[in-house]
């Protein structure tokens, strides 16, 4: 297992991460305990979380991937072998999230409501990386990087950043949190969080999730830069393109069990031409003898502003595989016919 920084942290972060939002809905408790049991033995020291975790959010289901991530910690005495992420929802109208049903917003308020309560269900007194989960503001695409842009509106009571950041330093210095994080944002985001650290004396956020895959490298136009000259650390989330990279809805196919099949929810890696270059992927990795899922977490891996790609699994079975890339190197060969085809083809998943 590689080991990476953190941001400017003190972390080394193993470049695979643990993700959890199955847990609770396609996951029982029993399952979720097996894969943790099986990371922690790869050499796998972070674990993803959010309080809405497991997606599809619903009110019924809520916390329970935090729940269930706790009950481990308390059974296997294991907190100083894994480093815990979790996330405080962004603005939204998931009620269900907050005591007293009000809609979320990125303020101290909610925020301290929401580590108060992640802080107890992973059983846990601090949190390593503390992540703002996507922005207060509204954004033209959820991700903040679309490729076509539209003008939003303007929220009339939009959350400042600095505001935020200044309810987050806050629980840096409470010593809940150790280091924060955020997820879902755009290079306009990053400076500003940044600018707002500086100026405020607050912390810097040391690291962003956004989603990276073969379908979608938007991150590489500018924040790729950005976070590599401010040391802000990728964590990319849907490698495999929530599944379409591994090849099994290949041909319209729908197998018991998996997300499209029971959610239907996949629609971000089915626009157009998102078919056509996924099976183009999906035949370069047979012609050169690779596992389609072990070569498109190679290729994330592999990238120079990537310091840990999150896997997401329903099985032991599943997760060995993921794991497997860690012994796949790519050649160059590999590497330049999928720049080219990234060239021709564009982010047809952004």
């Amino acid at each position: 297992m590689d080991y990476r920084k953190l941001g400017r942290t003190d972390l080394a972060v193993s470049v695979l991460t643990l993700g959890t939002m199955t847990w609770g809905r396609q996951n029982t408790p029993d399952e979720a305990f097996a894969q943790m049991d099986r990371a922690v033995d790869a050499g796998i020291n972070m674990f993803d979380n959010a309080e809405m975790y497991p997606v599809p959010p619903a009110a019924e289901t809520r916390f329970r991937c935090e729940e269930i991530m706790g009950d481990w910690f308390a059974s296997r005495k294991a907190r100083d072998k894994v480093m815990i992420a979790t996330k405080v929802a962004g603005r939204s109208q998931m009620t269900w999230l907050r005591e007293d049903g009000h809609a979320p917003k990125l303020v101290a308020r909610d925020i301290n409501e929401a580590v108060d309560g992640s802080l107890r269900r992973l059983k846990t007194d601090y949190i390593d990386l503390y992540q703002v989960h996507w922005p207060d503001r509204n954004v033209s695409q959820f991700g903040s990087n679309p490729t076509v842009y539209s003008e939003p509106d303007k929220a009339a009571d939009e959350t400042p950043i600095a505001e935020t950041l200044e309810a987050l330093g806050a629980l840096v210095k409470a010593g809940k949190v150790r280091h924060i994080g955020l997820s879902n944002e755009s290079t306009w985001g990053v400076m500003k969080y940044l600018h707002a650290a500086e100026m405020h004396g607050l912390p810097r956020v040391a690291s962003i999730q956004n989603a990276y895959s073969l379908l979608n490298r938007t991150f590489e136009v500018n924040l790729a830069e950005a976070c590599t000259r401010e040391d802000v650390s990728l964590l990319c989330y849907s490698a495999l393109a929530q599944g379409y990279l591994t090849g099994k809805y290949r041909n319209g196919a729908l197998p018991e069990g998996a997300r499209k099949t029971l959610f239907n929810r996949l629609q971000r890696y089915e626009g157009p031409g998102a078919t056509e270059l996924n099976d183009t992927y999906l035949d370069l990795a047979a012609e050169f003898g690779l596992d389609p899922a072990q070569m498109a977490i190679a290729f994330a891996a592999s990238r120079p502003f990537m310091t840990s790609v999150i896997i997401g699994q329903t099985s032991v079975e599943q997760l060995d595989t993921v794991l497997g890339s860690l012994d796949v190197t790519l050649p160059e060969e590999l590497l330049t016919r999928i720049d080219t085809l990234h060239r021709a083809r564009g982010n047809v998943a952004p």
